[in-house]
């Protein structure tokens, strides 16, 4: 039998980042052998727990271990918990790194073509309030029916950064080089098509009342339609660069053309009085520029961007079967665009002035979100089935981009509307169309603010190839904006009309888009990657 002689007890300060991690009794010596864990750091907290060196037998002597297990896996789990909500904080921050990196450059980017028909309206407009309104029918013809090609680049962007995030270098190169092909093919049947067509369709257009405002109209499209093979294949080029998730070449190359768009606009139209041709010359040469620009760009990026190969049956097949129902979703758009433009054409040249006007500061504004759209189309396809594939991190991306839309839409109503009210005269002289343009402020805010965050859903419904669903609901919406159209227009709402029916266009996108992506099948949601599949894609 021992005869134990204790010492007073001793007390330990508990506490995660100090304690004793061994306490023994030692029955040969009749004393206690302590055994502290270094410490690294010091670090006081308020819940400090006082623990007594109560003692245990064992077969060689007395532990107390194993008070402290519960203790110690307390706190390894709140050390786990801390560590994963900072890893989430830095999740975040790199997603947010990423968006303002890639969408920041791409702001400028998208906002470059719009700001050259800005310029030329309000270059235009300063000499003539006719060849003003004739930019109506004219941009209409040129920029519009442009718009019927974005497939191009949408299918571009989709298949570059699908391709990539398989990690297939040859592979991305091969669908550069087969959509090159099919943009260069379609401009030159443009080309061909405004030569022989333009004068009609823009007489079809404006109506045998105003052969004057075709005359201008006209002019500026021809000259402009030269440019039609360099357009798209830099659209092909620009967009291939965006699918890789960069942004800053092809803004580089947009920066010079509107640098070179806007010097040729003062010195043709202002000192030289070519009025709406000098407007159309400068465009179409800076858009060449453009063009030559982005090829260099791509070119910088390892991929030859003046490589052009023929699509086999199959591949093109592929592209059709992937830009259907694109091309119709775009037809939507653009058709509707143009039935507000026909319906302003029908009320006079000074209603029409002041649509122009109000128009193309609402595209310039719109242009914002095109960039949260391309970031979804650009980031989802490796998040939502790619060798990454990540649907939570897929839905905090579009949480991001959908606020970030909603705060640049507030914004952007905001400075949309100040421009024509404090400063009206940068546009036109003309009182009349002053006031037209003001009658239009508060539909103007109403279909801006909502474009953002429709733009950031409408992108990742494409990277989700949510195709088939997206040109119907398109459709469907462009069949119900055209019905309140007519009868807002023939209730003798004038302008406004027009624009009331754009702003129940705008805001019926957004939560048709919204709503397909909050389902529990939907592309966020769903584990099925089969349905990504181009094989499995039905066109309309």
């Amino acid at each position: 039998m021992v005869s134990l002689s204790l010492k007073p007890q001793l007390h330990h300060l508990r506490h995660r980042c100090f304690h004793v991690s061994t306490l023994r009794f030692n029955a040969s010596s009749n004393s206690f052998r302590v055994k502290p864990t270094p410490l690294p750091f010091l670090r006081l907290k308020r819940n400090l727990v006082l623990v007594s060196n109560c003692i245990s037998r064992t077969d060689d002597g007395y532990d107390i271990d194993e008070q402290f297990s519960n203790e110690e896996d307390l706190d390894t789990s709140e050390k786990l918990k801390h560590e994963s909500r900072i890893g989430k904080l830095s999740d975040n921050d790199n997603l947010l790194v990423e968006i303002v990196k890639f969408s920041g450059p791409a702001v400028g980017l998208w906002l470059c073509g719009p700001l050259m028909s800005l310029i030329d309206t309000a270059v235009v407009g300063q000499g003539s309030s006719l060849e003003l309104a004739a930019l109506g029918p004219g941009t209409v013809f040129c920029d519009y029916t442009s718009y019927v090609f974005m497939f191009l680049s949408i299918a571009t962007s989709n298949l570059v950064a699908t391709s990539l995030a398989t990690k297939d270098k040859n592979e991305v190169q091969h669908q550069i080089s087969i959509l090159l092909f099919v943009g260069m093919t379609s401009g030159f049947l443009m080309l061909l098509f405004t030569r022989l067509c333009g004068p009609w369709a823009l007489a079809a257009f404006t109506g045998a009342k105003h052969p004057e405002i075709v005359t201008a109209a006209n002019s500026y499209v021809q000259i402009r339609g030269l440019a039609w093979p360099a357009v798209l294949v830099g659209w092909v080029a620009q967009s291939a660069s965006l699918g890789m998730k960069e942004s800053w070449g092809p803004l580089k190359a947009l920066l010079v053309a509107s640098a070179v768009n806007g010097i040729g606009d003062i010195v043709l139209c202002k000192f030289m009085g070519y009025g709406i041709a000098g407007a159309a010359w400068a465009t179409m040469v800076s858009q060449v520029v453009a063009a030559y620009m982005m090829i260099d760009a791509l070119n910088k990026k390892g991929y030859n961007g003046y490589a052009i190969s023929i699509p086999s049956p199959n591949e093109l097949l592929q592209i059709v079967m992937l830009a259907a129902p694109v091309f119709v979703t775009m037809m939507s758009k653009v058709a509707f665009y143009a039935l507000l433009v026909y319906y302003a054409t029908s009320m006079g040249t000074n209603v029409l002035a002041a649509h122009q006007v109000m128009l193309q500061l609402y595209t310039m504004c719109a242009v914002f979100g095109e960039p949260l759209s391309q970031t979804a189309q650009s980031f989802m396809p490796e998040l939502i089935y790619g060798a990454n594939r990540n649907l939570s991190k897929a839905r905090k991306l579009l949480k991001s981009l959908v606020i970030i839309g909603a705060l640049s839409g507030l914004i952007l109503g905001s400075v949309g509307i100040s421009i024509p009210w404090l400063f009206p005269g940068t546009f036109s002289p003309d009182k009349e169309v002053i006031t037209e343009m003001h009658k239009v402020m508060l539909p103007f805010f109403l279909a801006l603010c909502i474009t953002p965050s429709t733009h950031s859903l409408e992108g990742t419904l494409l990277a989700g190839r949510e195709l088939r669903f997206i040109s119907l609901s398109m459709s469907g919406i462009f069949v119900m904006g055209t019905l309140l159209l007519l009868l807002l227009t023939n209730r003798g709402y004038n302008l406004a009309g027009c624009w009331f029916s754009l702003v129940a266009f705008q805001w019926s996108r957004f939560s048709i888009a919204l709503r397909r992506l909050t389902l529990p099948n939907g592309v966020l949601y769903s584990e099925d990657v089969s349905r990504y599949q181009l094989g499995n894609l039905k066109s309309v």
